[in-house]
């Protein structure tokens, strides 16, 4: 059973990288957390153009979460549109503009996770 788990949340992290990059966002990056965070299995990290994008964005993931069973824990930012961070437990999703993307670097404070190609 746990590892059907593990695969519906990979399929669903490539599926929100996959729609984050359908609606332009850039430098996309999908992190397998598994071993190394007792809170999550996966990052999607993206780079959104505006606000507006990344709320259009953070809204088809949700969307696209319910249709796989994944129901959306948390969500935090999307009023300000700058960093938002949808919290689907085994999956998070973090919609950045470009300054927070560089300021708060994710990739590299998870430096040892493993990239996946979405």
């Amino acid at each position: 059973m746990k590892k059907a788990k593990d695969s519906n949340a990979r399929d669903f992290a490539l599926a929100a990288a996959r729609l984050a990059d359908a609606n332009h966002c850039t430098d996309i990056t999908v992190l397998d957390l598994r071993g190394a965070s007792p809170a999550t299995d996966y990052f999607v990290i993206a780079t959104g153009t505006s606000d507006r994008q990344m709320r259009t964005v953070a809204d088809e993931i949700s969307e696209a979460g319910r249709g796989l069973g994944f129901a959306r824990f948390g969500r935090a930012g999307y009023e300000q549109g700058r960093w938002i961070l949808l919290d689907f437990i085994n999956v998070v999703v973090h919609l950045f503009d470009s300054e927070y993307r560089d300021y708060y670097d994710l990739e590299l404070l998870w430096g040892d996770a493993k990239r996946i190609d979405y």
